[in-house]
């Protein structure tokens, strides 16, 4: 049984700011939750108020930002493609925007050269995926699958060559390919939170289309849906998104995958009301799995594209599973 979107709207939000304040007070160095509170209206020790206000609340804040940003994303390719295994990471998008943050870290360039490249060449990508998979005026939908499957294996063949020709750069490569927020300051947040923000809402303005084509392009389009321009904004905006969150976090996988389908178990499949829920749960997810990162191994730390990628590899292969099992009882 679904439940309502009234009686858990409160108790996300309130997880939500919990897993943010345990977050802030968790690290090498603990700040209790009184100390934060005294912090933020302007008191507190000094070592303690540059930890949380320099270091430990731009991160929070990014990653809460990347979740939320990737969880919509994904919710939104796998109503397009109507496939439960669509996310940005699968279609390509994140591949094509790592290649364009990598070569942007090879260059030299700063926070808004890295985030324009990665844009860029996320664009790119998913504009290549698209045309692959465009049979006359349609998309075939298992076809931009595997396009995005094939061009994502090129492109981290390709990266894996630059990082064999730039050992200067190679650690720096290597650790952002893994998927960090450690270096993360208020400049990233201002760079990335316009964006994702934006996009997000841009996006949820096509969530009512969106219920539409789900049930089929034919019967959205008799409802009065432009579908090929639902799938062009969709698309060009998802890159958007992946693309400021990439820039700043490296490769985040599987957050798109994993956190719309807990969404929809839980409050349905009206995107009306499964976007913003995802937002919130992908927040939570990315923020505690950041939270997980740096302390489980404290003071080492574990990129959190690793923690991701260890919960997502088994969900996938349970959707596969699931999908395959599906099919054979059709």
């Amino acid at each position: 049984m679904k439940l309502t979107n009234r009686s858990l709207l409160v108790p996300s939000l309130m997880l939500l700011f919990l897993s943010v304040a345990v977050s802030l007070s968790s690290g090498a160095v603990s700040i209790p939750l009184k100390e934060i509170v005294t912090i933020i209206g302007g008191g507190g020790s000094e070592t303690n108020r540059i930890i949380l206000l320099s270091l430990r609340l731009p991160r929070v804040l990014e990653a809460a930002m990347v979740g939320a940003g990737l969880s919509v994303v994904g919710t939104f390719f796998q109503g397009l493609l109507r496939n439960p295994m669509a996310d940005p990471y699968v279609l390509g998008v994140s591949s094509g925007a790592a290649f364009g943050a990598t070569i942007a870290i090879i260059l030299g360039l700063g926070v808004l050269g890295v985030g324009f490249t990665a844009f860029f060449f996320a664009l790119l990508t998913i504009s290549i995926v698209y045309i692959i998979a465009k049979n006359g005026p349609k998309v075939t939908m298992s076809s931009m699958l595997l396009a995005g499957i094939a061009i994502s294996a090129f492109m981290y063949s390709v990266i894996s060559l630059l990082m064999l020709f730039n050992h200067n750069e190679l650690s720096r490569i290597v650790f952002w390919t893994m998927g960090s927020f450690s270096l993360t300051g208020w400049n990233d947040v201002f760079f990335s939170a316009p964006l994702i923000t934006a996009g997000c809402l841009i996006m949820y303005l096509f969530a009512r289309d969106m219920n539409a084509i789900i049930t089929g392009d034919e019967i959205a389009e008799h409802l009065g849906v432009n579908t090929e321009l639902v799938k062009r904004v969709v698309l060009s905006v998802g890159s958007l998104i992946t693309a400021a969150s990439v820039s700043i976090g490296g490769i985040i996988g599987f957050v798109g995958l994993i956190v719309p389908h807990i969404a929809r178990l839980l409050v349905g499949p009206d995107n009306r009301i499964l976007v913003p829920f995802s937002a919130v749960f992908g927040a939570i997810f990315l923020v505690v799995t950041d939270t997980l990162a740096r302390t489980l191994l404290a003071p080492a730390e574990i990129p959190a594209g690793i923690i991701t990628a260890t919960c997502g590899g088994p969900f996938f292969l349970y959707l596969l599973v699931k999908t395959k099992i599906k099919n054979e009882g059709m």
